[in-house]
């Protein structure tokens, strides 16, 4: 069966749709009629008025579905959205007016970019969608950061090659009768009466009936536009973006519960324009661990009534097609982000339309979780070394209690010393001696002794010492915060501390500590004493 021809089956399954409520209405109107004319007994009016308050919900219910369909096609508000004119961003504008030529379409009248991996054209129509409107544009500024331009491309001429045939008009109204028969089926649901579900598993069964017939018509438009794609973009370019564009979705939802995220603990945000911003600096970490993915991820199973056809599928078929002479080098293209002027301002603003209102009161995440971090590493040394001193300040005589309360004294926050007294307990022998044995271990740890039971504790004491020395640069300003997207946060320190500091603190742990080069670079010119 042609394209046309489905179409025309799914519009009139859809006008059967209407049909059918009106039928309803009409069949409740005249069963009311019947029961206040002919069937009205003063014994039973407490039963009739329950019966007309029935139909009524009915009908209401009826009426929503239609209605829904009417307004399917308005174009609402995009709070969440960047709105973004040919003169903010003329690129941008340049790519989606040529994509819009191409498939001999209207360009939009607006484009709003969003926080999302995604990009589509609404058009407000009339007529039930027979008469078009004002055209709008959505695109994600996630999306826009994993694709190269020839790859926008191609995702903007498919989007516009959804219009690109007069057909297309039955076809918008299909789609738009999914989300009509959708909610009234959601509606029926709700319902509390036998009648209610009754007459909802009537809409269920239309509603699938109709779902099948125009999931052929939806997977075609998809196809046809693919094509459209391939023309204007380039076949591989076509086919690197359908490969990209489900890796990008997952990813950005790991890189919002992780990166964006990670000052959750500490009530804080990333730093301004990087809640959404930073993406782009983890794909760009990570770009050739996403074309490994991209290239060999197993794509979803997809809804059974699901209006796209399968990746796989679509990339087979774009694939078929000969050899254009446009091949695709990602490493070679511009980042698709580089159409947009003034970038930073572009992310600020966007966090400032999706961010509540709670959330942009909170502080923003600069140095704070560095900072927790070192505290968390340092602190279990700060804690052994007081413990060891309060032992050694009390005297040789009670030696003997010292392992039995190693782990359990209590140490308040103002008795944990500074770095340099912890480099002077080292120098007087209390690591080895006294401090180690008091550094939390497993217990499985605890038998060890001699050199096994240093090198077991010597990377703890390492990265105790480590910390301390991040706090000291925090505190003195010699350090900045490093997001690490292809790692774990952290700081970034001076060049005489990055060339010196691990040889400094081995000496400080070794089996002989030596603190004299530690204590040599706290002395230098990017550090400030306690």
């Amino acid at each position: 069966m042609s394209f046309r021809l489905r179409a025309v089956r799914a519009f009139t399954l859809l006008v059967g749709f209407h049909l059918m409520g009106v039928a309803l209405l009409s069949a409740i109107a005249v069963f009311d009629w019947l029961l206040m004319t002919r069937l009205f007994s003063a014994r039973a009016a407490w039963f009739e008025g329950m019966v007309l308050t029935v139909t009524a919900l009915l009908a209401a219910a009826i009426l929503r579905g239609l209605f829904t369909f009417l307004r399917a096609g308005r174009l609402g508000p995009v709070p969440h959205g960047v709105a973004v004119t040919p003169q903010d961003q003329p690129e941008l504008w340049g790519q989606i007016q040529a994509a819009a030529e191409v498939t001999g379409q209207r360009p939009p009248n607006e484009v709003y970019l969003v926080a999302e991996v995604n990009a589509g054209v609404a058009e407000q129509s009339r007529l039930l969608g027979l008469l078009p409107g004002r055209r709008r544009m959505l695109l994600g500024l996630p999306l826009l950061g994993g694709l190269t331009v020839p790859q926008l491309r191609a995702v903007l001429a498919h989007e516009f090659g959804h219009y690109g045939n007069l057909d297309t008009r039955l076809g918008a109204v299909t789609m738009r009768g999914r989300d009509a028969l959708l909610h009234t089926v959601e509606v029926f649901q709700e319902g509390s009466t036998r009648l209610h579900h009754a007459i909802g598993a009537l809409y269920i069964g239309y509603a699938r009936m109709f779902l099948r017939t125009s999931q052929s018509v939806a997977r075609q438009q998809e196809l046809a536009a693919d094509q459209t794609a391939a023309r204007h973009a380039g076949r591989d370019a076509t086919a690197a973006a359908l490969r990209v564009v489900p890796v990008l979705a997952a990813t950005y939802t790991h890189y919002l519960e992780t990166y964006a995220a990670m000052g959750r603990s500490l009530g804080a945000l990333p730093p301004e324009g990087e809640v959404h911003g930073g993406f782009r600096r983890l794909l760009a970490e990570t770009g050739e661990q996403l074309a490994l993915l991209s290239s060999g991820q197993r794509p979803p199973r997809p809804h059974q009534y699901d209006s796209h056809p399968p990746i796989a599928e679509r990339i087979a078929l774009i694939e078929k097609l000969p050899t254009d002479g446009r091949p695709d080098d990602a490493t070679d293209e511009p980042a698709a982000l580089t159409l947009l002027h003034d970038l930073g301002q572009v992310f600020i603003a966007l966090e400032s339309r999706t961010l509540s209102q709670e959330a942009a009161r909170l502080r923003r995440l600069v140095m704070a979780r560095a900072v927790a971090d070192a505290e968390d590493w340092s602190r279990p040394l700060r804690v052994a070394v007081a413990r060891a001193l309060r032992s050694s300040a009390q005297g040789a005589g009670k030696t003997a209690t010292v392992h039995r309360t190693a782990t359990t004294e209590a140490v308040a926050d103002n008795e944990l010393p500074t770095l340099e007294k912890i480099l002077d307990a080292f120098d007087r022998g209390l690591l080895w001696m006294a401090v180690a044995d008091r550094m939390p271990k497993p217990h499985q740890a605890a038998r060890l002794s001699g050199p096994s039971a240093r090198n077991f504790i010597r990377p703890k004491v390492f990265d105790g010492l480590a910390g301390m020395v991040h706090l000291r640069l925090a505190e003195s300003g010699y350090a900045k915060p490093d997001i690490a997207w292809s790692g774990q946060p952290g700081l970034i320190l001076p060049e005489s501390w990055e060339k010196g500091m691990d040889d400094a603190i081995d000496a400080a742990v070794a089996d002989t500590p030596d603190t004299a080069p530690l204590r040599a670079l706290l002395a230098g010119p990017h550090c400030v004493s306690a």
